[in-house]
């Protein structure tokens, strides 16, 4: 296989970035991207964007994805696209690791929601970070919050609130105000899936805190409220039948639905992409600069988990110096899981600098399975690249209006 690109004007472009512009691993299950991460990678991530909340004021969303997302997102286009705009997903639930291993794009490894709270906050110790508890049932998260102090000396608790049903449902502006005023570095909500996602996503740019993240019953777990499945059933992916058992009234219902509903689902993914699946070849990648601000990447050939890194570091380091991409498929004839992940990446990253990403001349097998992954409406796709450059031209001039 032999990758190849052109330069920018004079100046060639080089495939190695610093630590901010690093290429995001992703990949796309049933619509909702993942981020291929370990731990460390994931508490790295957490400190990335702390420094950068400080720095801009800009919020982060961190989701950590499990089976019973997914499938509620295939019915709930509002968590769906809350889960593709994440700054950060990682894979909560063992199925999501059985199934990126059958798509052939093997996640790092399983990054639960109460094994990050427990971390961010020793980290959070260490490094003088702040947290802010909010959720759970009346003083479950004060009692979170004194047994992670007590576990890790030095952990600044910004504040703790469980507010009732009616004032989350409600919109209660105080609890906003509330948080406001303690300033955390950290906000981690308990209000249980979609509720949690939904309710930081639409709070996001008004509480200004640098990471947020959605952590389901972690409270209960650290109060002792709930206990955890043995070690022996954790490293073994039996969490949720340690539950089930525990709970079987209130969870067999559910994970009966989840069981059909992704396994079901993510077969269709699977056997699309596998019938889809072209033998590796070679792969060309020609940049190419039309606009002051806009580049076209040429796709030629198969792109996949065996070669996605070099266009992945090549498209990141050309949004790295300008906002908009057009990404030209017409002779792309293959992409799986993890080069639809990083166009999914590659955009947010866009937007985030105010650019876009538009993917134009997309044979329609490509656009059968982006239909398929549900990504239609969160990508911009045209018909040819005049058509992008068209909007793009549109756009600065409404900028320009603006000002």
């Amino acid at each position: 296989m032999t990758i190849s690109y052109t330069t920018i004007g004079e100046n060639k472009l080089h495939l190695h970035q610093e630590k901010s512009q690093a290429v995001r691993n992703v990949l796309v299950m049933l619509g909702t991207p993942i981020d291929a991460v370990t731990m460390d990678d994931a508490l790295e991530r957490v400190d990335e964007m702390v420094t950068v909340g400080r720095a801009t004021g800009r919020s982060h969303q961190i989701a950590t994805v499990n089976a019973d997302f997914i499938v509620k997102s295939l019915s709930d286009p509002l968590l769906r696209r809350i889960l593709q705009d994440a700054d950060m997903a990682t894979a909560d639930g063992m199925p999501l690791v059985w199934g990126a291993r059958m798509l052939g794009v093997p996640l790092k490894s399983r990054v639960t929601g109460i094994d990050m709270v427990n971390l961010i906050a020793e980290r959070a110790a260490l490094r003088g970070y702040s947290l802010y508890l909010l959720g759970a049932a009346p003083g479950v998260a004060q009692h979170a919050a004194d047994k992670l102090c007590m576990r890790f000396p030095g952990l600044t608790i910004a504040g703790v609130a469980s507010p009732t049903y009616q004032a989350v449902t409600n919109g209660d502006p105080s609890i906003i105000a509330t948080i406001r005023a303690a300033d955390p570095d950290i906000l981690l909500v308990a209000f249980g899936n979609p509720k949690q996602e939904k309710w930081i996503y639409s709070h996001l740019q008004r509480l200004g805190t640098p990471v947020m993240m959605g952590v389901g019953g972690s409270f209960d777990f650290i109060a002792g409220v709930t206990k955890r499945a043995p070690m022996w059933m954790q490293d073994a992916g039996l969490e949720w039948l340690h539950r089930l058992l525990k709970e079987p009234r209130r969870l067999w219902r559910r994970y009966a639905v989840d069981l059909v509903g992704f396994g079901v689902f993510f077969l269709w993914q699977w056997w699309v992409m596998y019938q889809l699946r072209k033998p590796p070849n070679q792969l060309a990648m020609p940049l190419t600069q039309v606009e002051d601000d806009t580049a076209v990447l040429n796709i030629e050939g198969s792109l996949d988990a065996s070669n996605y890194q070099p266009f992945a570091e090549l498209a990141y380091a050309s949004l790295a110096k300008q906002p908009y991409l057009i990404i030209n498929l017409s002779k792309a004839e293959f992409l799986d899981s993890t080069a639809i992940g990083t166009i999914v990446a590659l955009t947010k990253q866009a937007r985030t600098a105010n650019g876009s990403v538009w993917l134009v001349e997309v044979p329609r097998s490509i656009q059968r399975v982006l239909t398929l992954l549900h990504l239609e409406q969160f990508l911009e796709i045209c018909e040819d690249q005049e058509s992008a450059l068209t909007i793009r031209k549109g756009r600065g001039n409404l900028h320009l209006a603006s000002r």
